[in-house]
C-alpha cells in the first residue's frame, strides 16, 4: 500500500507541473497566473511592457511558493519547512529589488535600456513605442503562452514565462536554423513542421534568441518582417498543407511492402510529370489490417504509371481541405482506372 507521503508527493508534483507548464485544459479552466491575477496585471493591449513586467514578477513569486506549499502540506520536520521559507524570502527580495525606481532593475526594463537612442531618451519612451505598436491590429502573433512570438512594425518580440526578449527589426537579421517534422500536433490535429529561427542583433547589448513557429505561418512572418531572413543549408521549408502532407505521405508509403516488377517489364516515365520513371504500383494490402469485408479498397490492375510525388499530389487533391486530419485515413480513386485505394496499398517498385 502506498504511503500518504508518496501519494501526496506525486499528486503535488503533477499539479505543480501542470500549473507551471499550463496545458490547454488548465488554460481553459482559468488556472493560470494571468487569469488568477488579471485584476492586478491589467490589460496587455493597453500597456504591453507594464503588463509583462508585472506578469513575470508575480509568476516568479507564485512559482517560488510551490515548494513552500509542498513543505507545508507534508507537515514534516522544521528544517525542511525553513528551507521553503528561505526560498520564498529570496524570491520576495528579488522582486522588491526589481521594483525599485519604478521597476528600473527589472530584466525587461534592462532589455529596453539597450535600445535607448534617439528619438527615445529613456527606457520609458521605448516602452511606450512597443506598447503603441502592439496595440495595432496588423501585428504578427503566434505561439503558445509560454513562447509567444510577436512581430510589430519595428520590433521582434519573444514572450516567455519569466522574460520578454526583444530586438529592433532595423538592427537584426534572422536565420532559419532548424526544421522538425511532427506527425501529430495537438493544436492542428495534423502533421506540422516546426521552424526554429535565430534572431541576431548588431546591437552588442541585445542577446540573440530563438523563436519557433509552424511552417505554414512562415509566409505571414515574411510579410511583416523587414529584417533579412537567411536559410541554413539543408533546411527545407514546407509552407503549405499540401507540402507537409507530401512529406508525411512519402514516409508512410516507404513503410509498405515493395512491389517486384515482373521480368521483362520496363519502367515508363511517370504520366503525371514525365520527368522521372514511374515508381509506384497499387496493390490491395489494407485488408491485412482488419476484416477483409470491411475494406472499401479495390484491386487495381494498372501497370506502374505514376511516381510517388505525383500520386501524393493526386491523393491530396481529392481530400476535404477543411479536414486535413482525415487525409491519411481516407480512400481515393486510382487516377487511371478509378479503383479505390488507401495509403496502405501504395507499393514502391523494386
Amino acid at each position: 500500500m502506498e504511503s500518504p507521503e508518496l501519494s501526496f508527493t506525486l499528486a503535488y508534483v503533477l499539479l505543480s507541473l501542470c500549473f507551471v507548464l499550463t496545458p490547454n485544459e488548465f488554460r481553459s479552466a482559468g488556472l493560470t497566473v494571468q487569469n488568477l491575477f488579471s485584476s492586478w496585471l491589467g490589460s496587455e493591449d493597453v500597456g504591453f511592457i507594464q503588463y509583462h513586467v508585472r506578469r513575470t514578477s508575480i509568476t516568479l513569486l507564485v512559482h517560488s511558493a510551490l515548494p513552500l506549499g509542498y513543505y507545508m502540506g507534508m507537515c514534516i520536520a522544521a528544517p525542511e519547512k525553513n528551507l521553503g521559507y528561505i526560498h520564498k524570502l529570496i524570491s520576495w527580495t528579488l522582486v522588491i529589488y526589481w521594483s525599485r525606481h519604478h521597476w528600473h532593475n527589472h530584466p525587461i526594463c534592462r532589455a529596453l535600456q539597450a535600445h535607448i537612442q534617439p528619438p527615445h531618451p529613456g527606457w520609458g519612451s521605448v516602452a511606450t513605442n512597443v506598447n503603441t505598436e502592439f496595440r495595432r491590429v496588423d501585428k504578427f502573433a503566434t505561439g503558445a503562452p509560454g513562447a509567444r512570438v510577436i512581430v510589430t512594425d519595428s520590433w521582434v518580440l519573444k514572450v516567455t514565462t519569466y522574460h520578454v526578449y526583444m530586438a529592433l527589426q532595423s538592427e537584426c537579421h534572422v536565420t532559419v536554423t532548424q526544421s522538425r517534422q511532427h506527425q501529430l500536433s495537438p493544436d492542428l490535429a495534423s502533421p506540422a513542421q516546426i521552424l526554429t529561427l535565430r534572431v541576431d542583433s548588431i546591437n552588442p547589448a541585445v542577446r540573440p534568441f530563438d523563436i519557433r513557429l509552424i511552417s505554414t505561418e512562415y509566409a505571414e512572418l515574411r510579410e511583416k518582417l523587414h529584417a533579412p531572413i537567411r536559410n541554413s543549408p539543408n533546411v527545407v521549408i514546407h509552407q503549405t498543407m499540401n507540402e507537409l502532407f507530401l512529406e508525411t505521405f512519402r514516409a508512410h508509403a516507404d513503410l509498405n511492402q515493395p512491389y517486384t516488377l515482373p521480368t521483362g517489364q520496363e519502367m515508363e516515365p511517370c504520366i503525371g510529370c514525365m520527368q522521372v520513371p514511374a515508381s509506384i504500383k497499387l496493390v490491395r494490402l489494407c485488408q491485412a489490417e482488419g476484416a477483409p469485408n470491411e475494406s472499401e479498397c479495390q484491386h487495381c490492375f494498372c501497370r506502374p504509371m505514376w511516381c510517388l510525388s505525383c500520386l501524393g499530389r493526386w491523393f491530396a487533391s481529392r481530400q476535404d481541405q477543411l479536414r486535413p486530419e482525415t487525409w491519411l485515413s481516407s480512400r481515393v480513386p486510382c487516377p487511371t482506372c478509378r479503383a479505390k485505394f488507401c495509403i496502405l496499398d501504395i507499393c514502391a517498385v523494386h
